[in-house]
């Protein structure tokens, strides 16, 4: 198996979110991919099969289970494709469905990828669900920013997107893992998306994933691309609109997601970041 170390969403191999890539998954069973995941502990590990039509079947897989989308993956997977092969068009097939990716080398040199996510969707969290989350996050209801309400949000998996009050509320996670990933596992959602508005299109991003056995994940595509569709579906931005989200600061592991939100409330979210190598 010919592994690679990527990390996602950031120039420097010390910030961003690392993951595993393995471009040739070919004949690798569901047991072996789960065994790699586990021993390599990233938050994700991506398993490329090629098609002979060059497009790539894809799955991947956390030290503990397995996710149908992640976004810095696919980010890390489409770098290091274009790495070996050259930069392109590439169709990426998920669980959650067919998600295109094109890159493209910068003036620098960096490779830059944008992902074009499925149909997102928008769900209301029951007041069940939502006092069960507060409590496992150890959050009030007065953390909560009124203008960003609480919602279920989907972009090739699901994130509870939950907006605290102020970037001193978000620098503060300290939440139940236990109780935290029992809840989320019961509900099928994949991180929390704990997001602070700075302004119209700037946020800050924290994005804890104790059902992947993860306390906090760096940088989340997947999440992003949600957040995306969550704005755009609540009227809570004018579209088309491009976004950043900070996310991984507090931890050290700087990174910076570009999201790009076209008006077509049909269409998918757009997910662009950069990757480099761990060596």
């Amino acid at each position: 198996m010919d592994l690679l170390r990527y990390v996602a969403f950031s120039t420097d191999p010390l910030g961003g979110n690392p993951a595993g890539v393995v471009l040739d998954a070919t004949g690798i069973d569901e047991a072996t991919m789960a065994a790699t995941a586990a021993e390599v502990g990233y938050s994700e590990t991506a398993f490329a099969v090629p098609r002979q039509d060059g497009s790539l079947g894809i799955r991947y897989f956390s030290p503990q289970t397995e996710v149908p989308f992640c976004g810095h993956a696919t980010i890390a997977t489409a770098v290091a494709h274009a790495h070996r092969y050259g930069p392109g068009e590439l169709l990426l097939h998920t669980q959650a469905g067919p998600v295109p990716v094109t890159t493209s080398a910068g003036s620098d040199g960096a490779v830059v990828a944008t992902l074009v996510s499925v149909e997102p969707r928008t769900a209301e969290l029951s007041e069940p669900d939502l006092a069960e989350l507060l409590a496992a996050l150890r959050w009030s209801a007065t953390d909560l920013d009124p203008a960003l309400p609480p919602r279920a949000a989907y972009a090739g998996a699901w994130h509870p997107v939950i907006a605290a009050t102020s970037r001193e509320r978000l620098a503060d996670l300290d939440y139940d893992m236990a109780a935290l990933g029992e809840l989320m596992s019961r509900r099928d959602w994949a991180t929390v998306a704990l997001v602070r508005r700075e302004s119209e299109t700037v946020f800050h991003a924290r994005n804890p994933f104790p059902p992947g056995g993860v306390f906090e994940d760096p940088a989340t595509g997947a999440a992003a691309a949600a957040l995306g569709g969550y704005l755009r579906s609540l009227g809570l931005i004018d579209t088309p609109a491009v976004l950043t989200v900070h996310q991984g600061v507090d931890m050290g592991r700087p990174s910076r997601i570009t999201v790009g939100v076209p008006a077509d409330p049909a269409a998918g979210i757009e997910v662009t970041g950069t990757a480099v190598p761990i060596t």
